[in-house]
């Protein structure tokens, strides 16, 4: 049997984003009304992916948030309200550990 992953609680969000503009609104939204306790933007991602039918090609930003598990749903659904793609990408990771000190500010957000 395999040992289970310790889980922390929290979650490292992952969105891709068409600008950087997009990116920084999104994740200002997020961390304003307490649905994140950080954003994170990486700009100039070339992303190639199968969009109907095509092959696509595209520069692309990620933004990374970091929240409770808790509050993903709303975190998610204000997300897609706000992102213009058809399709955002929005992916939830475990934090499965993590430095005591940084997980203990993350519990600060709402719960």
């Amino acid at each position: 049997m395999k040992p289970k992953t310790p889980t922390t609680g929290f979650v490292l969000v992952y969105i891709t984003t068409p600008s950087v503009e997009a990116a920084q609104h999104i994740g200002r939204e997020m961390v304003e009304n307490k649905l994140a306790a950080c954003a994170n933007i990486l700009p100039q991602m070339q992303s190639i992916y199968s969009w109907k039918g095509k092959i696509c090609q595209d520069q692309e930003v990620v933004l990374l948030l970091k929240t409770s598990q808790g509050l993903f749903t709303k975190l998610k659904e204000r997300v897609q309200a706000l992102h213009e793609y058809e399709c955002p990408c929005i992916l939830a990771l475990p934090i499965a550990d993590g430095n005591e000190p940084y997980l203990q500010w993350l519990s600060d957000l709402p719960k």
